[in-house]
């Protein structure tokens, strides 16, 4: 299995989301409104002032969908100004895996 974590301007949310059902994605955790510091400096989720935020998206898949998710938002990562993480992990509760 992998684990999947992409970090994104919340404002591209939406495009990412409909590049993962073209990846045919059926499940995603979203966490918005996370800071950090990176390429565009810090980002900080308390500042009300800050117009834009960032959020993440987590999911495992098995090897092949990660290579396919991958395939289809490689092109559009950098426009997105976020980043992909992806690490092995090990599926150990939850409904059997749908990929």
């Amino acid at each position: 299995m992998k684990r999947i974590e992409i970090v994104i301007n919340e404002d591209s949310l939406g495009e990412l989301r409909e590049l993962l059902e073209e990846a045919n994605v059926r499940g995603f955790t979203v966490i918005k409104r996370v800071g950090g510091m990176g390429s565009t400096g810090e980002r900080n989720p308390e500042d009300y002032a800050l117009a834009e935020n960032n959020a993440v998206i987590v999911l495992a898949c098995e090897e092949k969908q990660a290579e396919r998710i991958i395939m289809t938002i490689h092109p559009k990562l950098k426009d997105f100004g976020g980043m992909c993480l992806i690490s092995d992990c090990k599926w150990t509760i939850g409904p059997a895996v749908s990929y």
